[in-house]
């Protein structure tokens, strides 16, 4: 073990520094070991005086300093470290009550402040977003134009979707019927429903709506150029607009579920589905290819066509995914 491997018990790498070299030289004096460990008389007496409040070591009858057993020393600041650990954690997790404070700031701000801010960047667009959706509380609503998502964004936004809905955050998602065409946005789609989100699909999708527990609004500036950046809305009568918009449009769009477990245009190619099949049922590749008359390279490019379109890391997984989507 090097020096400051004790860092994680809270010790520096002086003091470290100075209790291994005490079990080498008990009874050593302050003035005796600061040369042997380089460092300035002052900043060893520091040390050493926060060594014996530590208990690490121990004055001897003649004034010399003496190491305590390794195994108390690091009981004892193993200990220390957890209650320091542990307080530190409580406060983090009752830091809820700073909302308050900051929602008496914000409602003392003056009545002309801005309500509509541009966003320009897409990656300030972007953090935006995630914000938004990482403090939302009550209810997520969202019409979205897109077509397809590609591996990337089902990625980034799984965790904070999923962690939404394991807080009790309603998720409304209106999308166009087209994008169910695209097997890895299908499947995406369907797992959020199978968590408990609300997916509704409509043909045509004129613009992009996001709106965060009713109170935030972000639209983009330019719906046929989302380059040109996003507006983001807190003034109350924009928001409710907002709101009244999204409610016509997921009134008169199709739900999800509607469409069944599986719809023609969510079906895997046949080969792929069997080749699914035979990988719920732990078949090794050798057998599985027998089976299917292909050879062991062409089945495990089957495999990983699936693993890609599951968005899954491993089989287990896929076979998972598969029986939550309603694919076997």
């Amino acid at each position: 073990m090097t020096a400051g491997s004790m860092s994680v018990l809270g010790l520096s790498n002086l003091e470290e520094l100075l209790y291994r070299h005490l079990l080498r030289h008990p009874g050593a004096r302050a003035d005796e070991v600061h040369l042997p460990v380089n460092a300035p008389l002052h900043e060893v007496e520091n040390a050493l005086k926060r060594l014996l409040a530590l208990a690490v070591v121990a004055e001897g009858a003649d004034g010399g300093l003496l190491p305590s057993a390794p195994e108390s020393v690091v009981d004892n600041l193993t200990g220390m470290r957890l209650k320091q650990l542990h307080d530190e954690m409580r406060a983090v997790t009752q830091a809820r009550h700073l909302v308050a404070s900051f929602r008496t700031e914000q409602e003392s701000a003056p009545a002309e402040a801005p309500v509509v801010e541009k966003l320009e960047s897409l990656e300030t667009i972007r953090s935006r977003i995630d914000t938004l959706a990482f403090f939302a509380r009550e209810e997520i609503l969202s019409a979205e134009p897109y077509t397809a998502l590609t591996h990337e964004n089902i990625q980034h936004s799984r965790p904070l979707d999923l962690r939404c809905i394991k807080r009790g955050v309603r998720i409304r998602n209106i999308v166009r019927t087209e994008a169910l065409e695209d097997p890895l946005t299908a499947g995406y789609l369907r797992e959020l429903v199978s968590m408990g989100a609300e997916v509704r699909m409509l043909d045509e999708i004129s613009t992009r709506i996001l709106v965060y527990d009713r109170r935030i609004a972000l639209t983009p500036v330019d719906p046929a150029d989302s380059s040109r950046g996003a507006l983001v809305a807190q003034e109350p009568g924009l928001v409710a607009n907002m709101v009244a918009l999204f409610e016509e449009i997921w009134s008169s769009a199709a739900e999800l579920t509607s469409l069944g477990g599986r719809s023609e245009r969510d079906r895997l190619p046949e080969v792929e589905q069997q080749v699914l099949e035979a990988m719920c049922r732990g078949t090794k590749d050798e057998i599985g290819a027998r089976q299917l008359g292909v050879s062991v390279r062409t089945y495990r490019r089957y495999v990983a066509s699936i693993l890609q379109i599951l968005d899954a890391a491993s089989r287990p997984q896929a076979a998972l995914l598969a029986r939550e989507r309603g694919w076997i």
